[in-house]
């Protein structure tokens, strides 16, 4: 490859498949789909979802980690929102949980799924992974504090009647969970970025006797996708340039270059693009979905665990390639960093929208789910202490998501 195209060049599928996509979106909106509608739809939606992977991938690589995990997970988390308050404002009795069971359904997916999954991979291809326990730690208590804030305590506030903020319960839940994000985010990409960077397998004996992993954190290339070196690493990665404009880190991979600033601003319209896409056809076929689930005689949170499922898949198929690529940490940041914005965003658009949107909004999570997010916490807390996992850890997570799935269908 010469120098001048040295920068990753947007594959031509991944250019034309968002707008394929959103041409679906304006001929299915609002109209009665046939089988073969939804099954076209359903493929488009799929097809933006790798070309949002794609794209995100080229936005990271430019802005270098961690900053690039929270490309995708914002992203998909603001439209998350959109779609939550566009499904809530159709009204109906149902209407009152969405906002929880999606929520929920997010918690889970990231926190078992995604990572149980991303453990799976990882520990499969190199025995063990490696991460930063101080960041993925962090990130973890985060995640636990704004569930329990917004999804716990309404359970057992007793100054409305049913599992239900007052008005200013609601309030003060919204303002904390978006401080929480924002303090999160400014710790993640400022005050402790080293801690959020993936870290070298070859300080994996110090990290595994307890030395702090921070220091070391970042000698490997970083990008949500795994194909660049950081150019802020903070561990003093030696760095040398290869005849085609690929760069050799100290870890004795070659990494492609950084995209160029054209090419990230492409890469990225056509993201939003993917995403408005993604969101959008899922608001689509949600009425063949929620026929499925009421033909079937499925409880109608159901249909949360489906669309978080949906929208989650960019992240999760990221999430994946990273592991793959032995970049663990950079699979927590956006397991755990998606998680966080699903609660800190969604949480007070949601306590905004409620001053004009009709009907009940329950918060409080039943029984059931009470318990399995305290399995979630305990485990996952054992998970990440000791800042490296086996296929053992990677197994638990995913029996906890298919509990999760299996007790959802039949509670």
């Amino acid at each position: 490859m010469s120098a001048d195209n040295s920068t990753p060049v947007v594959r031509q599928w991944t250019t034309w498949m968002p707008v394929l996509a959103l041409v679906a979106l304006v001929f299915g909106w609002g109209r009665d789909l046939s089988g073969l509608g939804v099954a076209l739809v359903a493929l488009c939606l799929f097809g933006a979802v790798l070309a949002a992977v794609h794209h995100a991938e080229v936005v990271a690589h430019r802005v270098g980690e961690p900053l690039g995990s929270l490309v995708l997970a914002v992203a998909v988390t603001v439209i998350e929102v959109g779609l939550i308050v566009m499904l809530m404002s159709g009204g109906g009795d149902k209407a009152s949980t969405y906002a929880r069971d999606t929520v929920f359904a997010a918690v889970m997916i990231t926190c078992n799924g995604i990572v149980g999954l991303c453990l799976l991979v990882g520990a499969l291809r190199n025995r063990t992974v490696v991460f930063n326990a101080e960041g993925s730690g962090g990130a973890l208590a985060t995640v636990i504090t704004l569930a329990s804030m917004t999804l716990v305590l309404p359970t057992f506030t007793t100054g409305a009647e049913g599992p239900e903020f007052t008005a200013g319960q609601l309030a003060f839940a919204a303002v904390a969970s978006l401080a929480l994000y924002i303090l999160f985010v400014t710790v993640q990409t400022v005050r402790h970025r080293d801690y959020f960077l993936p870290v070298d397998r070859r300080h994996e004996h110090a990290t595994a006797h307890g030395k702090p992993s921070g220091p070391v954190s970042g000698v490997r290339g970083a990008s949500a996708g795994g194909e660049g070196t950081d150019g802020d690493a903070d561990a003093g990665a030696t760095v040398a340039e290869a005849g085609t404009g690929a760069t050799i880190g100290d870890d004795g991979e070659e990494h492609a270059p950084p995209p160029s600033a054209r090419a990230a601003a492409i890469s990225l319209s056509l993201l939003v693009l993917s995403l408005v896409a993604v969101v959008g056809n899922a608001k689509v076929i949600s009425p063949t979905i929620e026929q499925g689930v009421d033909d079937a005689g499925l409880p109608y949170g159901v249909v949360g665990v489906v669309i978080a499922l949906m929208v989650l898949l960019p992240e999760t198929l990221s999430a994946v390639r990273s592991a793959r690529r032995d970049r663990m940490q950079t699979s927590l940041n956006l397991a755990y960093g998606s998680a966080i914005a699903s609660i800190g965003l969604t949480v007070p658009t949601i306590a905004f929208a409620s001053l004009w949107l009709t009907g009940d909004l329950e918060l409080g999570l039943e029984p059931l789910h009470l318990v399995l997010l305290a399995l979630t916490a305990a485990v996952s807390a054992l998970t990440v202490v000791p800042g490296r996992a086996t296929l053992l850890q990677g197994g638990v997570h995913l029996a906890l998501f298919s509990a999760f799935i299996f007790l959802s269908l039949s509670p």
